[in-house]
């Protein structure tokens, strides 16, 4: 895959992946750490355990084609903002 503002694959990482996946070859680490995180309408899989977060199952942000998907969140989420 190529490396882009869309996609970066650090293959070098100590927790490459830091997912189980079918093939490395397309997992994004783009997003390392989820922006989508503090949001509960966040459109990934997770699982709440005592009020924290656990999105080990969620591969939303690592997968080549969510780069739209979470700028596309992330301007809804500044819209509702400055619409405040």
């Amino acid at each position: 895959m190529e490396n882009s503002h869309r996609f970066f694959r650090n293959s070098q990482c100590k927790y490459f992946p830091c997912h189980d996946v079918r093939d490395d070859l397309t997992f994004n680490c783009l997003f390392c750490f989820c922006p989508l995180y503090p949001l509960e309408d966040c459109g990934g899989r997770y699982e709440l355990s005592g009020g924290i977060k656990n999105c080990t199952r969620c591969k939303v942000p690592h997968r080549p084609e969510s780069y739209d998907y979470i700028m596309k969140k992330l301007k809804e989420i500044n819209a509702q903002k400055k619409s405040a």
